[in-house]
């Protein structure tokens, strides 16, 4: 009974606890959706925490959100473009 509860706890030598893949995977049987929930919940809890206490973003984080802000800024761009493009060559061909 011992020699099943060391290999159950076994670690290994280059296991520092990290996840290297999350197994919480729809479909599987031990799958719990409440428990992404939970992890949003708390991120947005900390993050109005942050914002209430007036604390400053960051390095880190700003860049991330101007990183946001710039694909925002070039999905819109592309659209426009991709759609003018689009406009052109269809009165291209009409002219034809």
């Amino acid at each position: 009974m011992t020699d099943m509860a060391q290999d159950k706890n076994k670690r290994y030598d280059d296991d520092d606890g990290r996840t290297i893949a999350n197994m919480n995977v729809e479909g599987m049987p031990w799958y719990q959706p409440e428990q992404k929930r939970v992890t949003r919940a708390q991120a947005k809890a900390e993050l109005r925490r942050k914002i209430a206490e007036g604390e400053a973003l960051t390095r880190r984080e700003a860049l991330r959100y101007a990183w946001y802000a710039i694909l925002g800024g070039l999905t819109v761009v592309g659209v426009i473009a991709g759609g003018s493009i689009l406009f052109l060559f269809v009165l291209w061909l009409l002219w034809k």
